[in-house]
């Protein structure tokens, strides 16, 4: 069960602002003072739970950056604030630059901004998030537990997300790479359900195209294929 916000219902609030943890409603009010106002405003939000608390996260903002980004005299939440909302900028090099400072991070709050680039269209964005999510490959390390768990909260999210990093490699990288499984999006696809299995203790359901192996076996093959000698009685 989420709960309310009302930390965020004061005065300076942003508009992206109900893109953070109430808690966070201070920091996002610092933070806020050194982005440039925009129009338009951010564009329609997904919404997501983070710590049992609904967000909704701008799909793309228009602000520029500012001349000093993450501004002077910021604590490092605050830059972390930043670095998430211009990691949703319309324009894909800010979003990258942004993106790659959130990698390291271990807030909770941070996670959905990072999965949320992994099943968009930009390869070289992808390709950072493997770069810089070296744990999220590793059995029972911190990182995948943090991914692990934000996605079995948020089933319906990263079905989506699943769905639309196949629509964008269909589109975009099947010339490259045929198999969705060896993209880039599919290895982290793979590699984020990985983490949601060991989280949840159980097989986690996958929204995306099977191993080609497996693809290319029909049911009927796989069953009139004569045992091994090793598996004879």
């Amino acid at each position: 069960m989420t709960r309310g916000r009302p930390g965020l219902a004061g005065p300076g609030l942003p508009a992206w602002g109900q893109a953070f943890p109430a808690r966070l409603a201070e920091d996002v009010r610092r933070a806020a003072a050194f982005v440039p106002e925009s129009r338009p405003g951010p564009a329609e939000p997904f919404r997501v739970v983070v710590t049992g608390e609904s967000v909704d996260i701008p799909s793309r903002v228009y602000e520029e950056e500012p001349g000093e980004c993450p501004g002077p005299g910021l604590t490092g939440t605050q830059r972390l604030i930043l670095h998430c909302l211009y990691s949703r900028h319309h324009d894909g090099h800010v979003r990258q630059r942004h993106l790659e400072a959130l990698l390291p991070a271990a807030e909770p709050w941070v996670v959905p901004y990072v999965i949320q680039q992994a099943g968009e269209y930009v390869r070289e964005i992808q390709e950072a998030i493997r770069r810089g999510l070296p744990g999220i490959a590793v059995p029972h390390s911190p990182q995948r537990r943090l991914y692990g768990a934000f996605i079995v909260r948020n089933a319906e999210f990263f079905a989506r997300t699943e769905r639309r990093a196949v629509s964008y490699w269909a589109c975009y990288h099947r010339a490259e790479y045929p198999v969705f499984g060896a993209s880039p999006g599919g290895v982290l696809m793979a590699e984020f359900r990985a983490a949601a299995t060991e989280c949840a203790g159980t097989a986690w359901p996958r929204h995306t195209p099977r191993p080609v192996a497996a693809a290319l076996t029909p049911p009927c093959a796989a069953a009139a294929r004569p045992p091994s000698p090793g598996s004879r009685p």
